[in-house]
């Protein structure tokens, strides 16, 4: 009895030694390299394996997986940044996509959206020539007030406080006009001279759309 519990002890004791040596084999090691290039092997991480980056490996040293090295808090901050412009211009193309697709849906052919684009402009011409008529008006009507107070100063009196002030609020009334007119007129020629790249924009969305529709 006491050989049989021995020999039991003892197989006991073999097959915990190859379940042991098993776990080893399957354990996970790092490799990576010191300075010098060298590959270097452990069962734990080091300061120097975080800085340089490592390997995951199997026991039979084949890579499982790769980690990077720890970035410097300047590399993070540049990360970061590249980043952030990567998603900025996401969102400005994502902007632009439903953009795109609004202007389709309402313009759904090129006549519509041509159409479209020289009433904004007749628009602004419309806007400027009720402007330029009013500026006119007002510009007589300073004529009129300045001829007054010439009159006055010829015949050697003084212009009337009353006649100043008038004269004043006219004044600022055509230079806003003359401000509003030059804005608006502007705000024309640039209808104007974008219409062909807006054109342009157009014949790419619907070509891409038309795309994506056929795929």
């Amino acid at each position: 009895m006491r050989f049989a519990r021995y020999i039991l002890a003892g197989a006991a004791l073999c097959a915990g030694t190859v379940v042991l040596a098993q776990n080893n084999n399957n354990g996970t090691r790092y490799r990576w390299k010191d300075a010098s290039g060298a590959p270097i092997f452990s069962d734990s991480l080091t300061a120097d394996a975080l800085k340089s980056g490592y390997d995951v490996v199997n026991s039979q040293g084949m890579t499982v997986r790769h980690v990077d090295r720890q970035l410097t808090p300047e590399e993070r901050e540049a990360a970061r940044k590249v980043a952030d412009k990567k998603a900025a211009e996401a969102q400005r193309l994502e902007q632009q996509r439903r953009e795109d697709t609004q202007m389709l849906n309402a313009y759904p052919d090129e006549a519509s959206f041509t159409a479209a684009k020289n009433a904004e402009v007749d628009n602004f011409e419309q806007a400027a020539r009720t402007t330029r008529l009013n500026l006119q008006g007002q510009e007589k009507a300073l004529a009129d007030l300045l001829s007054r107070a010439a009159d006055i100063e010829r015949a050697k009196q003084p212009v009337p406080p009353y006649l100043k002030q008038r004269i004043a609020d006219q004044q600022g009334t055509v230079s806003g006009l003359r401000t509003t007119l030059q804005r608006q007129q502007a705000a024309k020629d640039a209808a104007k001279a974008g219409m062909d790249a807006q054109l342009q924009h157009y014949r790419d969305a619907k070509a891409a759309a038309q795309s994506q529709g056929g795929q």
